[in-house]
């Protein structure tokens, strides 16, 4: 007997429609092509870009003898494994290096703009990546580029040019901690659970960052470096006023012209090798050394198990080099190595993962922290994007549930401290916070801020705050809807940050709606072209001995 009943048509993909639910059953003619249905690529799913952040960054390194471009591609990810669900770092790759240009100089106090101008042009042509493209990244002036008169209003152009996002940076603290980071130092440290000593040798300046346990607890500087003297055909081309320093104290006198031969050069070499390894070794330091530090002089140099080099003057530590530039590096890099397997440094060599690069790596690799997605943020068009907001991070144990008049009198000292206005400064507010997300005492933290910000928010002004714990969602709605602030709100969780921090903050990126924050250091005035902070210790045009100024960071 024929069936001649209509049959169910067969079961398809359509029946599974977005947001709607249609009943149907699968039977033995049913099509079950939607079983396995090609879901596209993961990076396409819209839940795993919640989780999983792609940024494009630059670093941009124009230091004493070196300018050089590298872009890098970072991925992170959102870890929920305790209250903090922070980004994490998970990959980087680097996307483009480019090569490394002398500095342009277009005299000894002014940095050639055009010409450095070029080289950065080149390196986004090179690399095929347009400014708009780039997510964050950094443009760090160090040793004596910094020094160059016009060195602020370069690094304003140059972050310009290099895309919204890019900000400008500068200072031997900043340097020496990305270059920590860059050469491998950081990571080796926190892998061996030891403390590593990384020495940034460059142009100009030699850099000091101890890594323990993977944190960076100091970073320091002083005026040695590769490129102080440059010479050709055995006449001084190059001479820094530190150069000329040095080169007096081994009984050379030279000028700018003058005749000097390869004997000299390594003379003037190994007393500065001299040099570093006795700040490095000696403790107290001899007062020559003292003298040639630009920040405060470290004292903490107990249980280094291992130091690494990076910077130029490293990669002739290193044996990856041996051409010779003319000047000063590949003679000191080769005492240094001599001496460190002597172990007159004591600590063995460890092998650094970059050496000329590290900053540059650095920069455009670890400067970047990305925001959690439970975030506060009544008006992203009002109060983002921000540049240069000092972090301000009061000294207070969350865990130990201050009083909110604890927490407000903490904040003042803060302002006080930094000597900054609490009624009309602008800032961010930073707390750790690793106790439970408990409503009581998160009243209280929103309590203690407004205890303490009363004239200023009273004004309607935007509050900015930034915590590592996972509550900014619970803080934001307290001060929105409880206390009724009538100002903005920008505040984000899942963020690690430090007093001398400063921040710039990019656009709400989507889906993911996490905000990037840039973390810097500022060594320039408010007007770039204006005059800028001074380091610590200053060489004199004329003259043999430094002279003191007070460092700014």
């Amino acid at each position: 007997m024929n069936d001649d009943s209509p049959k169910t048509p067969p079961h398809t993909v359509n029946d599974h429609m977005f947001g709607d639910f249609y009943a149907h059953e699968h039977d033995g003619e049913a099509d079950h092509d939607h079983d396995d249905m090609d879901p596209g690529p993961l990076e396409d799913n819209p839940i795993w870009q919640r989780d999983n952040v792609a940024l494009t960054s630059v670093g941009i390194d124009i230091g004493s003898a070196g300018t050089q471009v590298i872009f890098s591609n970072i991925h992170l990810q959102r870890k929920s494994d305790s209250l903090a669900s922070r980004y994490i770092i998970v990959d980087r790759k680097t996307v483009y290096e480019s090569p490394v240009s002398f500095t342009p100089y277009s005299d000894e106090v002014t940095i050639d703009g055009a010409a450095l101008g070029a080289i950065i042009d080149d390196a986004y042509h090179n690399a095929a990546i347009r400014p708009g493209d780039i997510d964050t990244g950094v443009v760090i002036l160090t040793g004596e580029a910094l020094r160059r008169e016009n060195a602020a209003a370069i690094a304003q152009v140059i972050s310009e040019k290099g895309g919204d996002f890019v900000t400008a940076t500068a200072g031997n603290h900043m340097e020496a901690m990305l270059a920590a980071y860059g050469s491998g130092a950081a990571k080796a440290s926190h892998q061996k659970q030891c403390r590593i000593l990384n020495v940034d040798i460059g142009g100009g300046t030699t850099k000091l960052a101890l890594a323990d346990n993977g944190q960076i607890i100091w970073t320091a500087a002083f005026h040695i470096g590769g490129r102080l003297i440059a010479t050709e055909n055995g006449l001084v081309t190059r001479l820094d006023p530190a150069g000329a320093h040095h080169a007096r104290q081994v009984g050379i006198d030279l000028s700018v012209g003058a005749a000097i031969d390869t004997a000299g050069m390594a003379k003037i070499s190994t007393h500065l090798a001299n040099l570093i390894v006795g700040a490095i070794t000696l403790t107290p330091p001899t007062d020559e050394i003292r003298k040639l530090f630009l920040t405060d002089l470290p004292t903490d140099f107990s249980n280094i198990e291992g130091i690494m080099f990076s910077g130029g003057v490293g990669e002739y530590v290193a044996d990856r080099e041996e051409r010779d530039f003319g000047d000063l590096g590949k003679v000191l890099g080769h005492e240094l190595r001599r001496r460190v397997d002597n172990g007159d440094l004591n600590a063995p060599l460890l092998p650094a993962a970059a050496c000329i690069r590290a900053t540059a790596l650095g920069a455009s690799e670890y400067s970047v922290q990305l925001s959690g997605q439970t975030s506060t943020i009544t008006a992203p068009g009002k109060v983002l994007p921000r540049r240069s907001m000092q972090v301000l991070k009061p000294n207070l144990d969350l865990s130990d549930h201050p009083s909110s008049t604890t927490i407000a009198e903490s904040i003042l000292h803060h302002f006080e401290a930094f000597d900054l206005d609490p009624e009309t400064a602008e800032v961010a507010l930073a707390f750790e916070y690793h106790a439970a997300p408990e409503y009581g005492f998160i009243r209280t933290l929103a309590d203690g801020i407004v205890i303490a910000l009363e004239k200023y928010l009273a004004a309607g002004r935007p509050l900015y705050v930034m915590i590592d714990g996972d509550i900014a969602q619970t803080l934001g709605g307290i001060l929105r809807d409880e206390i009724h602030l009538s100002g903005e709100l920008l505040i984000l969780d899942g963020i690690s940050l430090r007093d001398f921090d400063y921040i710039d903050l990019g656009k709400v990126r989507l889906p993911s709606f996490t905000v990037p924050v840039t973390i810097k250091s500022l060594l320039f005035s408010e007007d770039p072209n204006g005059p800028q902070r001074q380091e610590r210790i200053h060489f004199q045009e004329h003259g043999s001995e430094p002279r003191a100024h007070t460092h700014s960071h």
